[in-house]
């Protein structure tokens, strides 16, 4: 049993983490293990902080598109949630969270009536209490071993043994609410396959001078992710210009290809609805009804002033003010194809910080189907600490719940196993 006050702590099953993966392991693992000892280990005050800051403060759930292409990495996401139990079914009738379809221009997505994430951090809590589950909350593993019958956690000052062990820490994104890669670098000591670390879900970083005059503009339209000429990816939505980054929820999906491919150019098309020739068309007239005009009118109507100064200026290399007139047949020419596709060279992903998942983690070679180590019997993995990353759009905190409930589930199980083998 746990002993509070003290430095040295035992239970049973052991989660470090308490966020959505680990809250929903935790209760899984006592669920199937009902004589267990449950504790999550949290290095900060409170579990759950980073459930509060989902979907804008409204906990994008799941999504009713759920399919492999949303997800990324060795670790085969879909394979995981098809073999768990249905999300909206595990909401509604294990945790009396009512779940509707969204309206947060994310279709698909599934979020709790009440529209707010606290509803469901509240939830698992009162599971959490029903069940008698421990939360050890300020304990900072900064190291662990494998011992007799068990694990050894150890933080500053404390030790907690444990005869299973969940690993449910996070990533690197989102520092702010305790996930720091801290464990990852632990594991990677331990001689864990890692594979390689990048932010996602996040705004690409692109050169200022690129971007000079388009802060806080924002487009609807298409965004592709092009390397060496051929399209990786393209993405529907609104983009969203920044200082020295460009974002938004079409840029999210597409941040996770910076890992892999070197030189990555974004290429957006701002005018989607019409073709090429179409738009030539149209600017042609415009040519006409506002030739006496300067040049940073000609798109007036198209975009807000600073995209069509931008346009005019970097497309063309014209002044503004320069008479609308003065433009070419060609230049009419240049300018549609370059409103189709206007092109940034990627410099960088944006940082931990502003990051919303991580790509890479534990590789899918260190685990077996039920999510149970392949180096350390006893020991489970769920939730971003694996290697895997979903498209923004509920994806990510499906694969939490997911995952949790089946190494939860499958810790549970074998520690009841080993209970019955002991008392046979």
């Amino acid at each position: 049993m746990i002993q509070q006050g003290g430095a040295f702590l035992n239970t049973d099953i052991a989660v470090v983490g308490g966020g959505a993966s680990g809250l929903c392991a935790a209760i899984e693992a006592k669920k199937f293990c009902p004589a267990a000892d449950v504790s999550i280990i949290e290095k900060l005050p409170k579990c759950g902080k980073k459930i509060i800051a989902t979907g804008n403060g409204k906990c994008n759930l799941s999504n009713v598109n759920l399919s492999s292409e949303k997800y990324h990495g060795s670790v085969n996401a879909m394979n995981i949630i098809n073999n768990a139990p249905d999300c909206y079914e595990f909401f509604t009738k294990n945790l009396g969270i009512l779940c509707v379809e969204g309206s947060e221009g994310r279709q698909g997505g599934l979020y709790p009536s009440s529209n707010s994430s606290s509803t469901v951090l509240n939830a698992l809590r009162l599971k959490i209490q029903e069940l008698g589950i421990n939360e050890i909350c300020g304990f900072d593993v900064n190291s662990f071993r494998q011992i007799k019958n068990g694990f050894a956690l150890y933080s500053l000052n404390d030790q907690i043994c444990c005869r299973k062990l969940i690993i449910a820490a996070g990533g690197y994104a989102g520092t702010s609410f305790g996930t720091d890669g801290s464990v990852l670098r632990i594991l990677k000591d331990m001689g864990y396959k890692i594979s390689r670390i990048s932010p996602a879900v996040a705004p690409l970083r692109v050169s200022q001078n690129q971007l000079k005059g388009l802060k806080g503009v924002r487009a609807k339209g298409s965004i592709s992710a092009v390397h060496k000429g051929r399209i990786l990816r393209t993405e529907k939505g609104e983009i969203q210009f920044n200082e020295n980054n460009i974002s938004g929820v079409c840029v999210f999906n597409l941040a996770y290809l910076f890992r892999d491919y070197e030189n990555l150019v974004l290429r957006a098309d701002i005018m989607p609805h019409m073709t090429e020739n179409e738009l030539a068309d149209y600017l042609f007239c415009i040519r006409r009804i506002r030739r006496n005009y300067p040049l940073e009118e000609f798109l007036t109507g198209l975009f807000v002033k600073n995209m069509s100064v931008y346009i005019v200026k970097n497309v063309l290399g014209k002044s503004p003010e320069s008479k609308i007139s003065s433009l070419s047949d060609n230049d009419i020419k240049i300018l549609s194809y370059r409103i189709k596709e206007l092109e940034f060279n990627v410099t960088g992903c944006s940082s931990w910080q502003n990051a919303q998942a991580t790509y890479g983690g534990i590789h899918a070679d260190c685990i077996n189907s039920k999510l149970e180590s392949v180096l350390h019997k006893g020991l489970y993995f769920c939730g971003e600490i694996l290697d895997t990353v979903g498209d923004c759009g509920g994806y990510n905190l499906q694969f939490a719940w997911s995952s949790g409930i089946t190494a939860g589930r499958n810790c549970g199980i074998s520690l009841k196993g080993d209970y019955y083998d002991k008392n046979k």
